[in-house]
């Protein structure tokens, strides 16, 4: 059944184009236009700003993994675990290093360390979760 415009068309496809545009202007305005104002000096002021760029950072690489994957069967989230247990584990030594008195004012240095797999595990689960929807809208016949 012909519905007129599957995922591989042009429509859905500017579509998502246009969500990765977006996505990454709200990460790069976030990380680099609000965070900044906040953070290290009062990072508790920063946080809804950290929480909303992590959310458009994830989002950008859902959308890529919706736009350049293409997956033959439904993909595992085995790297999806790995993202989210990366992120999370990267989370809980940033939140011992503050309850040990080492807070980001005083060795931001540890701070940006631990960014790195926050960020290579955001990634990782959008990626994921980009392929898994792909997979499953052609599973359904959705292309």
């Amino acid at each position: 059944m012909d519905r007129g415009g599957d995922d591989d068309g042009d429509r859905p496809r500017a579509f998502l184009a246009g969500l990765l545009v977006l996505a990454a202007l709200a990460t790069l305005v976030l990380h680099l236009g609000y965070v900044p104002r906040h953070f290290p000096e009062e990072y508790y002021r920063a946080v809804p700003y950290l929480a909303a760029g992590w959310v458009s950072y994830a989002m950008v690489f859902y959308v890529l993994g919706r736009l350049a994957s293409d997956p033959s069967e439904l993909p595992s989230m085995r790297s999806g675990d790995v993202g989210a247990a990366l992120a999370l584990l990267a989370l809980l030594l940033a939140v011992a290093l503050d309850a040990g008195g080492f807070s980001p004012r005083l060795v931001l240095e540890a701070y940006v360390v631990l960014a790195v797999p926050l960020y290579a595990g955001l990634a990782l689960v959008g990626w994921s979760l980009g392929r898994r929807t792909r997979a499953i809208n052609r599973i359904a016949g959705r292309r």
